[in-house]
């Protein structure tokens, strides 16, 4: 057996937990479940595929629950998975050997969360810390935990060679919100209970961005902010991008345009060149909002699923039809494919 655990916690994860565990059996893993207190069928579906199956009393807190499962694990190296995150690729022989170079750093996976935009399935891709050695590392945080070293030592990281697709998104936008209350509750206990810290402070402003409380993020984002942070980190990089989203959600576009100071630090992915094209956009600035849609889709690293292509060309198009520029425009909706905005506007194009 492959000297891995991978380790889940569930509660009422019916919906998802048969298919993350098929897909792991075919590793050989040993297989860890945790569950907080199910009322529907997950611990008789998770019974399928591991007999590892423990039990842990809730205690609003999530690190709490993934540490007892990460002990009862029989290797000291661990995979921490949530129910809705499906194995997609995998390559056994490089992980090991990161696992051998890297015995004192965390591994980051590659996850693909799906969700719908524009009626198109798009996908956000992020990396987080997800394997090591447990002698090493321990989770922290009530909600949305992160390894961290159990010494005083910097965390280290490598890309670890697993792809994951989070499905969490397909649920129910009553779901979805019935979560961010809850994850709210979570990161504002902790921010009482710890002081101010700048990574929670971003998950607050996505729970509210995902609430609609455009307001609340701003404020949650802006406090975040105001603090020292690192700019090479991808959390940072989208805390700021979603700062600028939430301002254009609070029609505060021309104070958006001071996010153009930061240009040189953020524009190393299309995300914030994107965001810069609508800022502009909305604006009237539209030779800058080209030029920025234009300069996206020409970059290689990106988060969000079309920024770089699709959705920066149907911007580009949108402008050109405004501007009366309707060949332009025609050309520009061509090369966004099967785009369901640009196609729409194609058939309305004379």
């Amino acid at each position: 057996m492959f000297p891995l655990s991978v380790c889940i916690i569930a509660k009422n994860e019916e919906k998802h937990i048969g298919e993350c565990l098929q897909r792991l059996s075919a590793y050989g893993f040993e297989l860890v479940l945790t569950d907080t207190g199910s009322t529907d069928h997950t611990v008789e579906i998770a019974r399928k595929y591991t007999d590892r199956i423990y039990h842990f009393d809730w205690c609003d807190d999530f690190s709490a629950a993934k540490n007892f499962c990460v002990q009862k694990a029989s290797h000291d190296w661990i995979l921490s998975l949530d129910c809705d995150e499906y194995m997609e690729q995998l390559d056994v022989s490089a992980l090991a050997r990161c696992m051998e170079h890297y015995p004192d750093h965390a591994g980051r996976i590659l996850i693909r969360s799906r969700f719908l935009r524009g009626g198109q399935i798009s996908y956000e891709l992020t990396r987080v810390s997800r394997i090591a050695d447990r002698r090493n590392f321990h989770f922290v945080g009530a909600v949305h935990e992160q390894l961290e070293r159990r010494d005083d030592k910097v965390k280290s990281v490598y890309d670890a060679p697993v792809t994951i697709l989070h499905v969490g998104y397909d649920e129910t936008e009553a779901d979805m919100q019935e979560k961010s209350r809850r994850n709210i509750v979570l990161l504002q206990a902790q921010l009482e209970r710890e002081g101010s810290d700048p990574y929670l402070y971003f998950q607050l402003g996505q729970s509210y961005r995902r609430l609609g409380d455009a307001e609340k993020a701003f404020e949650s984002f802006d406090a975040g902010l105001s603090m020292e942070v690192d700019p090479g980190l991808d959390y940072v990089k989208t805390m700021v991008e979603s700062y600028g989203y939430t301002l254009l959600d609070l029609k505060r576009n021309q104070e958006a345009l001071g996010l153009s100071e930061l240009y040189d630090v953020f524009a190393v992915r299309a995300d914030f060149v994107f965001l810069m094209g609508l800022i502009y956009m909305n604006n009237g600035l539209f030779e800058n909002a080209v030029s920025e849609f234009q300069k996206a889709a020409t970059m290689e690293e990106f988060s969000v699923d079309g920024v770089n292509n699709y959705m920066a060309y149907y911007n580009i198009g949108v402008i050109y039809e405004c501007t009366g520029h309707i060949e332009e425009a025609r050309k520009y909706y061509k090369k966004c494919g099967g785009y369901a905005p640009a196609v729409e506007r194609l058939n309305y194009l004379p």
